[in-house]
C-alpha cells in the first residue's frame, strides 16, 4: 500500500470539497476499497474519511423508505421496514459478503464497489479499467466470472454486488450530494455505467459527489424473491442472480419487474421482460420467450460460454416459483 494523506470530514460540504480533487477518495466502511489499496489498484493521494457524517438513518419518505449512504448492509437486511414491505433487499444483502463485512459494508460503498475481475485485480496484467488503453486480459483470457451482456471491445468486467440488483428491481433511487452544495437524484437502474469506450467510469458520479441516500418506492406487495447462483454456497460472487418483484391476479402476471446479476458491468433491467409478461399467463413457453429478450445479443468469451444456458434457467425457476408453474 502507498502512503497517503487521511482527512476526516466532519461536515458533507466539507467531504464534498475534498473529494473535488481527482487524488482523492471518500472512505466509508472500506471494505473494498482498502483491499485494493493493498493490491496498488487504488492509489489515492487522500482519503477523506466520512464515517462520521449523519448519514447512518432510516427513515420513511412519502409513502417509501430512506436508506441513508453510511447504513450498514446488516442494519438494512435486519430493519422491520425492509424486512417486511422489501424483503428481496435483505434477501439480496444476506446473500453477499460474509456477516463481518456486512456489519462494515455501508449502502453508498456498496454501491460503488468495484469489480472482482482477476485482471482488474493484478497490477502487472493489462485492464482498460485500471489503466485506459492497455488492453482487456479477460477477453483472451480467464473470463468465467465475467460478463455475456452488454459487454464492449474493451471491458467485459461485472458488477459483483447484490443489493444493487434488488435495488434495480425496486426501481429504488441514488441521492448524491454535489460540490457546490446542491443535490440530484438519480435511478439506480442509470447509476452503473456499461464500459462502452470509457470502462474506467463505474458509475455516473462525477468528481465532488458523494451518495448521501438511497430511496425506495412505496411497497408493492405480491411475491418478492432474489435467487443466486455461486459455485458455493457462502462468501462468492454471482454467477447469475435474479431480483424478482411479481405479482398475479386471476392467472395473470400484473406485475414483472426483474434485474439480473453477474451477467453484465452493472445490475442488468430490460423492460422488455415486464411488457412481455404483464397481461400473459404464465408458461414455460412464456418464460423462454422472456429469457429469449434477456439473452438477446449475448456473448461468451469461451470460459463464460455457460452463463447463458444458466440465465436461461435461473429466471424460469424464479418465475416459476414466483407464479406456481410446474409446482
Amino acid at each position: 500500500m502507498r502512503p497517503f494523506d487521511y482527512q476526516r470530514a466532519e461536515r458533507l460540504e466539507h467531504a464534498s470539497q475534498l473529494a473535488a480533487d481527482a487524488d482523492t477518495l471518500p472512505l466509508a466502511g472500506g471494505t473494498n476499497l482498502v483491499d485494493l489499496m493493498k493490491l496498488e489498484v487504488e492509489t489515492p493521494q487522500t482519503l477523506v474519511d466520512i464515517s462520521r457524517l449523519p448519514l447512518r438513518s432510516i427513515a420513511e419518505e412519502g409513502a417509501g423508505l430512506r436508506i441513508g449512504a453510511l447504513v450498514t448492509n446488516t442494519a438494512t437486511a435486519a430493519d422491520p421496514r425492509v424486512r417486511a414491505d422489501y424483503p428481496v433487499l435483505a434477501r439480496a444483502i444476506l446473500a453477499g459478503a460474509s456477516q463481518q463485512l456486512r456489519n462494515r459494508a455501508t449502502t453508498g460503498g456498496n454501491l460503488c464497489q468495484r469489480t472482482r475481475c482477476y485482471y482488474f485485480t493484478n497490477i502487472d496484467q493489462p485492464c482498460n479499467k485500471r489503466e485506459p488503453g492497455s488492453g482487456c486480459g479477460a477477453i483472451e483470457g480467464i473470463a468465467r466470472i465475467h460478463a455475456v451482456l452488454g459487454t464492449s471491445p474493451h471491458c467485459i468486467a461485472t458488477y459483483p454486488g447484490d443489493m444493487a440488483v434488488a435495488l434495480a428491481a425496486l426501481d429504488a433511487r441514488v441521492e448524491i450530494a454535489r460540490e457546490n452544495g446542491s443535490s440530484r437524484s438519480v435511478p439506480v437502474r442509470d447509476f452503473h455505467r456499461l464500459p462502452g469506450d470509457t470502462p474506467e467510469r463505474d458509475n455516473v458520479l462525477e468528481p465532488g459527489e458523494i451518495i448521501t441516500a438511497v430511496t425506495l418506492p412505496a411497497p408493492v406487495g405480491g411475491t418478492q424473491l432474489y435467487r443466486k447462483v455461486r459455485e458455493r454456497s457462502s462468501y462468492a460472487f454471482a454467477l447469475c442472480s435474479v431480483a424478482a418483484l411479481v405479482a398475479l391476479e386471476d392467472n395473470r402476471f400484473t406485475r414483472a419487474d426483474l434485474a439480473f446479476g453477474g451477467l453484465a458491468h452493472k445490475p442488468w433491467h430490460d423492460p422488455r421482460i415486464a411488457e412481455l409478461l404483464v397481461g400473459s399467463e404464465p408458461s414455460l413457453a412464456l418464460f423462454d420467450r422472456a429469457a429469449d429478450l434477456l439473452l438477446e445479443g449475448a456473448q461468451g468469451y469461451g470460459e463464460n460460454d455457460f452463463k447463458i444456458p444458466l440465465a436461461r434457467r435461473t429466471l424460469a425457476a424464479v418465475l416459476c416459483e414466483a407464479s406456481g408453474v410446474g409446482a
